[in-house]
């Protein structure tokens, strides 16, 4: 058997497949693929301290990176192979007077920003891992569909390495200028179609299978394990102390079910002797997975979640035509492609799921920036469900909880402005639509004359 291979989720194939292969699915079944080991061939630390001591040898790349210094954890690269740039250089910083807000006792909550990657957002852990792979199979075009964030962490690894072409797809819906910019500055050829997102990632897939071009979405299995790191420095951050809660936004799922999944095998490696719970917030104009989960009770039930469900779900969708709709462009996604990892995931970690308004998910951006970590709005989320949870009596008030923060501020610079201006439109363009209509945390800049009284007056100083 070979150190790591790519295995069916579905219990019922459990096909394996070499990880030469490039696959975003069971050729056998067409369930999703997982990246297994046979941790008995690898040389897994005794204890996740002992990954301390690579930080004294950083000059060496791969133990400067956040995510190849546990290369052991998703050992399915040779060390000559991996690509990097510096990916994984995340702060988590307790931040007490959030604590406070949430009615929490000091020293309770903890933001992990992953906005100080290099493409400003989380997903260069994962992409790191999936260059990774594709440098291995000798793949020389990459491509994604994006709400964003993929896109621009895509495009620098491709401009960085200058191992691959890039192609990313967009839909016609909303776009955060930040993110599409970044995409456009690193050189990718960017398609846009007419569609939202599910449209871009089914058109991308369908290329994928059929042309030489290698599919870097959150449905490539390697992606997730990249992923999984941002919880081993989630406990690096802690001393290696298990929180209680881990609080994600929702989305394409990929985070949420790669933090299960590392979870889930550092318990088995008796790395950690607990696993923490585990909450996913979507918004409310995209709530698929909190449909199912709290409206449907749709479980993992071992492998074997009810697929006639699902399907029944999205013929629903696809009959009213219903699409995503939310300010937080990051995670406006109706079709989640990690649904099922997400299912066992929530499993693993005896999860919740909730849903959250754009109000309070534009609130609670303001207020995470206020207290210091500019953050694209899709992280509001995570504060808003802690709120809601906690307001609930799930979370209690001295519960150790880490709140991901999946992107930097200047992602959406144009949705931030038109907040703190209090008004829905900027540049011409509405940003804020009907109903989300309060700002009160909005800080906007004073207008007053060129006279130094005046400039008093307004700083309350006379």
């Amino acid at each position: 058997m070979e150190t790591a291979y790519q295995q069916c989720l579905n219990p019922d194939c459990s096909a394996t497949f070499s990880v030469s292969q490039v696959l975003t699915a069971c050729d056998q079944c067409g369930s999703l693929l997982d990246i297994a080991y046979d941790w008995d061939s690898i040389a897994v630390p005794r204890s996740l301290a002992e990954f301390e001591s690579r930080w004294a040898e950083r000059l060496n790349p791969l133990n400067f990176s956040g995510v190849w210094r546990f290369r052991e954890l998703l050992g399915f690269a040779p060390e000559s192979q991996i690509v990097t740039i510096g990916e994984g250089q995340t702060l988590l910083q307790r931040n007490d007077q959030l604590a406070a807000h949430c009615g929490m006792t000091a020293g309770s909550l903890f933001l992990q920003y992953e906005g100080l990657n290099p493409s400003g957002s989380f997903k260069d852990n994962g992409m790191t891992a999936a260059s990774t792979h594709a440098r291995m199979t000798g793949a020389s075009m990459t491509a994604c569909a994006s709400t964003g964030n993929t896109s621009a962490s895509l495009a620098v690894y491709a401009a960085v390495s200058g191992l691959f072409r890039c192609i990313v797809f967009i839909g016609s819906g909303r776009i955060a200028f930040g993110k599409l910019s970044q995409a456009l500055d690193y050189g990718a050829r960017t398609i846009q179609i007419r569609g939202d997102f599910d449209d871009a990632l089914a058109r991308v897939r369908e290329l994928c299978r059929q042309h030489p071009i290698y599919l870097c979405n959150s449905v490539n299995p390697f992606r997730l394990e990249g992923q999984k790191t941002i919880m081993l420095r989630v406990l690096e951050g802690l001393g290696w102390q298990v929180p209680d809660w881990i609080i994600v936004p929702g989305g394409n799922l990929g985070n949420c079910s790669a933090f299960g999944k590392a979870f889930s095998e550092l318990h088995a490696l008796s790395l950690i002797d607990r696993i923490p719970r585990l909450a996913v917030i979507n918004a409310a104009g995209a709530e698929t997975l909190s449909s199912f989960w709290n409206n449907d009770s749709l479980r993992w039930q071992s492998g074997r979640p009810d697929a006639a469900a699902i399907a029944q779900r999205f013929q629903e969708m696809d009959t009213r035509n219903e699409r995503a709709s939310t300010l937080a462009s990051a995670i406006e996604i109706n079709r989640p492609v990690n649904l099922i990892k997400a299912l066992r995931a929530l499993d693993t970690c005896d999860g919740v799921v909730r849903s959250v308004s754009d109000q309070q998910i534009v609130d609670c951006r303001a207020r995470i920036a206020a207290s210091g970590f500019g953050c694209e709005p899709a992280s509001g989320a995570s504060l808003a469900g802690l709120l809601q949870l906690r307001n609930e009596g799930v979370i209690g008030k001295s519960d150790r909880v880490v709140c991901i923060l999946t992107g930097h501020e200047l992602k959406d610079p144009d949705l931030t402005m038109a907040y703190h201006s209090a008004d829905p439109h900027l540049h011409g363009k509405k940003l804020i639509p009907a109903g989300v209509h309060e700002t009160p945390l909005a800080n906007p800049p004073v207008v007053v004359d060129n006279d130094e009284q005046a400039i008093l007056q307004a700083l309350g100083l006379i």
